[in-house]
C-alpha cells in the first residue's frame, strides 16, 4: 500500500497543484524590496592568519543594526571561541562582522548586533495567516551554492538571495513552539530566513523542513510571528509590523476605479438633479415674473384710464369756465387737464413690456456648489487614510497631521510645486531606503502619497539626483525648479508601479494627542 501511495503521490501532487488557488501571485518589486533586507550569515574560524569557512545560514534585518536568525545557524559560536559570524548583504560591496546579544534555542530564535553598518529593515505581519496563502521563502540555501560551484571568497561576498514559492498549510505545527507550515521549498542554507508574503512582509523565520526520501511531498516550518515578536520584546527591539492585509497593486488599482465610477456616477446624479431643480426655480420665477409683468401693466393701464378720465373732466371744466368768461380758473382747471392727459399718456406708454419678463427672473443664488482654492487649506489639517483606495506593504494606516501654508508650505519645512490642479512634492530621505512622491489636489482635499522601495544602486543614484534632502520654504525660483527637476528626474529613474500607494482624505483640524 506505502508503494502504490508513493507511485501515485506525484499524480495527486499534480491534480492538487491544478485543483489549488489560482489567485494573483506575488508582486515581484514587493519580494525584491524585502530581499534587499536578508543576509547570508557566515562561521568563520581563524586560526592565525588563516580562515576556515565553517557554515551559513540566512538572516534579516530588524533594526538597521541588528539581525534575526536561527538559534541553530549560529549556536556552535557560543561553543567555539574560535568561531567569528560574518554578515553579508544581498546587495552593495561591504560587509559585516556580527555578535549575539540574544539567544533562544527553546524556539530557534537569535540576535546579532552588527559592528558597523546599516541594512534595510523588514517588516512583520502581525495579522492572521490565511490556509492556502501563497508565501515566498527567501534566503541562501547551500545547494545552490554548490551547484554553482562557488568557492569561499564568493560566499563571503555580498549576493543575490535565492526566493522559492508556495503555499501554507495550516492546522499542524511544531511542537515546541509555534511555527507556520507551508510548502515553499528549502534546504540547508535557508535557516533563519524569512518566510514572506505576496507584498514582501514577513510571516515568520524559517527553521526546518520535513525530511523526504524522494517521492514524499516536502514542508517547511518557519517560526511564527508570535513567537518572533516575543523575542524581540524581551531583547527590547521595536520591530516594524503592520495588520493591513496584502492586495495587488491591480487590486487597489480596480477598487479605486470602481469607487470613482460610482463616485462620478453620484456626482452625475447629482449634478442632473441639481440642472432639475434650476430647471423648476426657473419655470417658476418665470411664471412669477409673468405675472408681476401682467399686473404691472394691467395698473398702468387702469391708472392711466384714471388719469384720463380726470383730464378730460378738468379740461371740460376749463372750457366750461372759459365759456363763462371766468378765464382765470379756467386757465388753471386746463393747465391741470392737460398735466393729467399728458400723465395718462406717459404711465400707458411707460407699462411694462412682455419682453421684460426675461429681465425680471430672479433665481435664488445656488450654494451647493463651493470651490476650493490652495488658500482655503491653511492651518491645521487632519488627513486620514482611505483604504478602498490606498495599498500599503509596510506603513501603518495612521492619521497625519498637515500644515498647510500659503503658497505650498507643508509643516514649515516642506515645500510642494504647482503642478496642474495640484501641488508636488518628491522626497529621497538620507536615512530611510525609499523614495516618495506626494501630490495635494486642494480642490478634492485628496493627498495622495507613492513610495518606492528600490535597490541599493537606484537608491544612490535618487540621492545623487537631489544633491542631499531639500529643506525649507519659499517662493525662490531657484528652489522651486529643484524641486520640480528632481521629480522629473525620479519619474525616469523608477518604474512606473510603486510599492505601497496611500491616499488620504484631509479635512481642517490638529491631531490630537494619541492620534496617529
Amino acid at each position: 500500500m506505502v508503494a502504490l501511495f508513493r507511485r501515485l503521490a506525484p499524480l495527486l501532487a499534480a491534480l492538487l497543484a491544478l485543483a489549488g488557488p489560482t489567485g494573483a501571485r506575488a508582486e515581484q518589486q514587493d519580494i525584491a524590496a524585502a530581499a534587499r533586507g536578508v543576509v547570508r550569515i557566515v562561521l568563520v574560524a581563524t586560526n592565525g592568519s588563516e580562515a576556515y569557512f565553517v557554515g551559513h545560514g540566512s538572516g534579516f534585518a530588524v533594526a538597521p543594526d541588528k539581525i534575526v536568525t536561527n538559534a541553530h545557524v549560529v549556536e556552535l559560536t557560543r561553543e567555539e571561541k574560535d568561531l567569528v559570524i560574518g554578515v553579508i548583504p544581498s546587495e552593495g560591496t561591504r560587509t559585516y562582522g556580527g555578535r549575539i546579544i540574544a539567544f533562544s534555542p527553546g524556539n530557534d530564535l537569535a540576535l546579532i548586533q552588527l559592528e558597523e553598518g546599516r541594512l534595510p529593515v523588514s517588516t512583520f505581519y502581525a495579522g492572521a495567516v490565511s490556509d492556502g496563502q501563497h508565501v515566498t521563502a527567501i534566503g541562501y540555501p547551500g545547494t545552490v551554492d554548490r551547484a554553482q560551484g562557488l568557492g569561499l571568497k564568493q560566499l563571503v561576498e555580498p549576493l543575490g538571495t535565492v526566493k522559492t514559492s508556495g503555499n501554507v498549510s495550516s492546522g499542524r505545527a511544531s511542537r515546541n513552539f509555534d511555527t507556520v507550515l507551508h510548502t515553499a521549498p528549502l534546504a540547508a542554507g535557508n535557516s533563519g530566513g524569512p518566510l514572506v508574503d505576496d507584498c514582501g512582509r514577513v510571516l515568520g523565520v524559517n527553521s526546518f523542513g520535513s525530511v523526504s526520501d524522494g517521492n514524499d511531498a516536502e514542508f517547511g516550518f518557519a517560526v511564527s510571528w508570535r513567537e518572533v515578536a516575543s523575542f524581540l520584546r524581551q531583547a527590547g527591539v521595536s520591530s516594524l509590523h503592520t495588520i493591513v492585509p496584502c492586495r495587488s497593486m491591480a487590486e487597489a488599482d480596480a477598487a479605486e476605479a470602481a469607487l470613482t465610477q460610482r463616485e462620478e456616477a453620484r456626482s452625475e446624479q447629482s449634478e442632473r438633479a441639481r440642472a432639475d431643480a434650476r430647471e423648476a426655480a426657473l419655470d417658476k420665477a418665470r411664471d412669477t415674473a409673468e405675472r408681476d409683468v401682467i399686473s404691472a401693466r394691467e395698473n398702468a393701464m387702469a391708472g392711466a384710464a384714471v388719469l384720463l378720465a380726470l383730464a378730460v373732466l378738468g379740461l371740460g371744466a376749463g372750457g366750461l369756465l372759459y365759456s363763462q368768461g371766468r378765464e382765470r380758473r379756467a386757465t388753471w382747471w386746463l393747465a391741470g387737464g392737460g398735466v393729467l392727459l399728458f400723465a395718462a399718456i406717459g404711465l400707458f406708454f411707460l407699462k411694462p413690456s412682455f419682453s421684460s419678463i426675461e429681465e425680471r427672473i430672479k433665481l435664488p443664488e445656488d450654494v451647493s456648489v463651493t470651490g476650493n482654492s490652495a488658500y482655503a487649506w491653511a492651518g491645521d489639517n487632519v488627513c486620514r487614510v482611505d483604504m478602498n483606495r490606498s495599498r500599503l506593504t509596510i506603513s501603518q494606516p495612521n492619521d497625519i497631521a498637515f500644515h498647510w501654508a500659503e503658497g505650498g508650505c507643508v509643516d514649515g519645512d516642506t515645500q510642494y510645486v504647482s503642478s496642474g490642479t495640484g501641488w508636488q512634492r518628491a522626497a529621497v530621505p538620507d536615512d530611510h531606503n525609499y523614495v516618495t512622491v506626494s501630490r495635494f489636489d486642494p480642490a478634492t482635499g485628496t493627498l495622495r502619497v507613492q513610495r518606492w522601495l528600490p535597490d541599493i544602486d537606484t537608491m544612490a543614484k535618487a540621492r545623487a539626483l537631489g544633491g542631499g534632502a531639500i529643506k525649507g520654504c519659499g517662493g525662490d525660483s531657484a528652489l522651486l525648479a529643484k524641486i520640480a527637476a528632481l521629480r522629473n528626474d525620479l519619474s525616469a529613474l523608477l518604474p512606473a508601479q510603486p510599492n505601497e500607494r496611500i491616499v488620504y482624505h484631509c479635512q481642517k483640524g490638529r491631531l490630537t494627542p494619541g492620534e496617529g
